[in-house]
């Protein structure tokens, strides 16, 4: 077996237990040639006696040693595996011939100990994994295969991804997360009943398959790129969806009478009433997959063959906030920097839900300095967090809405103000008045193009005069697809095989087109006479204002996205 040396956190071999008192010059030499043998991380020899009695020190070694060092894991991983002479691959490819390793080793324990198939080579079988500190581990392996096996080291993410992958061509995921439960007809439907049928909801969400199924939904919908997860009960099945790039697909069909476990489960993450199965509830939770941090709005409704639920998806390790990764051509960048750069006055960013209104509106904050700008935000949910800005979250069971939100945050002497949306008029009053008294104020709000913001915010309540007055701007987006880079939005590899990056589709990421209207001042006199959108949008064009449309073509003329793809999302 090829294997790195033992460096566990354990005493050292050869060194006797500590008596109580000074450390020997045998205990000393011990600890020094462990510190010598984890070569990049050096730790000091007084940290690497401490850290042995720590929690952890006897299972994840490694991951505890790495957590107290200031080096990253792809470095530490690649100085280790140089220090041993075995292979370290920053992003492992699964092969075929990896078949066995799925077969013979149970998933639970490829996912415990981060290790994961890659290939057969000879009459030994060539692992990845992620914790190097687990001889016992890779023992374990060779006895459950039944032949030797030779170490990679590799990231902890490209494991888990091979591992997911792995399992997946094996079985389908879902069947392999309930496999608990025996797969004829009569045994799922007592094991189902059994499910549904306890006394206790508590107890149901916490029974093992209900748990893994629901971690393994979680981390096949992130695998995909999805934002949203829809689990539907019908009349006769449950479907599981995921809104992947804008679009709903298929996912999963587990039995229908997992829905009461699955939903149970899903309330006590969010801490929502269990017991209450006939009215809407809304609840918030985050979860940890490895490094990633991912925060899940979660809604319920019940509906009449059960309760619908939907999952919003933020991974805050994903999100690039920067207007070049949004798709923002220079020349827009140039007018939105200009106008986050004034002193006061009021910007809108307009769209339906999911047009990525936020990321813009913090895409841009991040260009404006926080070091001498005091810059607060209200938002619902608060979805990103930006260094030295002080965000709140809407709560209106404590009485924290936007309206009372921003009434206090004027009283905290801003200079910049984010109001998350605009819904209703006491928060548009607020947000001009605000404008109108020395505050620049960016919000949101939900208009199909920028030039129908001024009416929709006549329709609100608010007085022509002083939107006129206060507005500065107004920003329209859309998100479209994005033709894959792999396989040119063909769908398949020149070999023929399926695209694994979009699934087929010939799409995979998203790119955004936007319209901006400055409010000039013959802007400001029409809106002052009149509220008609399309009045307004033809004076905005007369005056330069390039259109999604516009930006769209433009877009698809450089092979960003498609010009089908265009109208479908602006038909």
């Amino acid at each position: 077996m090829t294997q790195p040396h033992d460096p566990t956190l354990r005493r050292p071999s050869g060194v006797p237990a500590p008596t109580g008192g000074a450390p020997s010059d045998a205990d000393d030499a011990g600890w020094r040639r462990t510190a010598e043998l984890l070569g990049p991380l050096r730790p000091p020899v007084e940290q690497l006696r401490r850290l042995s009695d720590l929690p952890g020190a006897e299972d994840e070694p490694w991951d505890l040693l790495l957590s107290t060092s200031a080096t990253d894991e792809v470095t530490a991983l690649a100085g280790l595996a140089k220090r041993f002479g075995i292979p370290f691959q920053a992003e492992p490819k699964l092969h075929d011939s990896a078949e066995r390793f799925y077969e013979q080793v149970p998933a639970s324990a490829a996912r415990r100990h981060q290790i994961a198939g890659l290939r057969t080579e000879g009459h030994a079988m060539q692992v990845a994994t992620a914790q190097p500190m687990q001889p016992a581990v890779f023992a374990m392996v060779e006895r459950l295969l039944g032949m030797p096996v030779e170490v990679v080291l590799s990231p902890r993410v490209a494991v888990g991804n091979l591992i997911n992958r792995g399992y997946e061509q094996r079985q389908d995921l879902v069947t392999e997360i309930v496999e608990d439960i025996p797969l004829d007809e009569s045994a799922i439907e007592r094991a189902a009943s059994s499910l549904t049928g306890a006394t206790d909801l508590l107890q149901l969400a916490r029974q093992t398959p209900v748990i893994r199924l629901v971690n393994m939904i979680l981390f096949e919908a992130l695998r995909r790129r999805a934002s949203d997860i829809h689990i539907q009960p019908l009349e006769s099945k449950l479907v599981i969806r995921f809104r992947v790039d804008g679009m709903l697909i298929d996912a999963f069909s587990p039995p229908l009478s997992l829905a009461p476990a699955i939903s149970s489960r899903l309330k006590v993450m969010a801490e929502l009433d269990i017991a209450n199965r006939h009215a809407p509830q809304d609840g918030q939770t985050t979860v940890r997959v490895g490094s990633r941090k991912i925060d899940i709005r979660f809604s319920c409704v019940p509906t009449i063959f059960g309760e619908r639920l939907v999952l919003r998806l933020l991974d805050q390790s994903q999100t690039q906030l920067n207007l070049d990764a949004v798709g923002m051509t220079q020349d827009m960048q140039d007018q939105l920097l200009e106008l986050v750069g004034r002193p006061n006055g009021m910007i809108l960013v307009t769209g339906p839900t999911g047009s990525g209104k936020t990321t813009t509106l913090y895409a841009a904050l991040e260009q404006v300095d926080r070091t001498s700008r005091n810059v607060m935000t209200i938002e619902d949910p608060v979805e990103y967090h930006l260094e030295g800005i002080a965000q709140i979250q809407v709560n209106p069971k404590r009485g924290v809405t936007f309206a009372a939100g921003l009434r206090s945050i004027l009283r905290q002497d801003p200079d910049v103000i984010l109001v998350g949306e605009i819904r209703d008029a006491e928060t548009a009053q607020l947000a001009v008045q605000a404008s109108l008294t020395g505050h620049l104020v960016l919000a949101t709000l939900h208009t199909n193009d920028a030039p129908s913001a001024i009416s929709r915010l006549q329709d609100i309540g608010i007085e022509p005069y002083l939107i006129s007055s206060s507005l500065l701007a107004v920003m329209a987006q859309r998100l479209m697809r994005r033709v894959c880079s792999t396989c040119a939005g063909r769908g398949a590899l020149p070999d023929g095989s399926r695209c694994d990056r979009c699934y087929a589709s010939g799409y995979a990421g998203r790119v955004a087109i936007y319209e901006i209207m400055r409010v000039s001042d013959e802007i400001r006199r029409l809106a002052m006479t009149t509220a008609d959108a399309r009045a307004i949008r033809t004076l905005a064009m007369k005056e330069g204002m390039r259109t999604m449309m516009d930006d769209g073509l433009d877009k698809a003329a450089r092979g960003l996205t498609t010009e089908e793809e265009l109208h479908r999302v602006l038909a």
